[in-house]
């Protein structure tokens, strides 16, 4: 029997689905093709085809969060409620803040972020800190507290 939790109170799939994001490398492609011939093409079509499979993939389960960042993840990543301080819905600015979109790195930053600028950032005991974005961050935020709650953790 596996260790893994299978109690899912909360699961959402993102995706990079931002009409900018495939304006630009539908203009990368074109100008890639013309300049570039049929290796260009092949190159234009792959990086497309790995954007669209791209997805993050969040879940709430009875024992921590579970992240999974399909393409760079094979399995999820768990972040159990006591590596978790405290935790809140929040509008932020993936740029500014992070540099943009994707699995982000900064000094005592981690950001798991696919579109938008809504997310749960989690302070962590170690002062650092997690924001995962969502698209229904209040939904997230709810998950967590009460599955946290159940946890006797927070």
């Amino acid at each position: 029997m596996s260790n893994v939790s299978r109690e899912v109170s909360f699961r959402e799939v993102q995706r990079f689905r931002q009409p900018w994001l495939w304006a630009l490398l539908a203009v990368v492609a074109v100008v890639s093709v013309v300049s570039g011939g049929p290796v260009a093409v092949v190159v234009a079509v792959g990086v497309g085809g790995f954007v669209w499979s791209l997805r993050l993939e969040t879940e709430v389960r009875d024992d921590g969060l579970y992240l999974r960042f399909v393409l760079f993840h094979r399995s999820f990543r768990r972040v159990p409620w006591s590596e978790m301080g405290s935790f809140e819905a929040v509008t932020y600015r993936p740029l500014g803040e992070y540099g943009g979109w994707g699995i982000r790195w900064r000094p005592e930053k981690l950001a798991y972020n696919v579109s938008g600028s809504r997310g749960v950032r989690i302070e962590r005991p170690d002062d650092r800190e997690l924001l995962v974005g969502s698209q229904r961050p209040d939904d997230l935020a709810r998950a967590m507290r009460n599955a946290a709650r159940d946890a006797e953790v927070v």
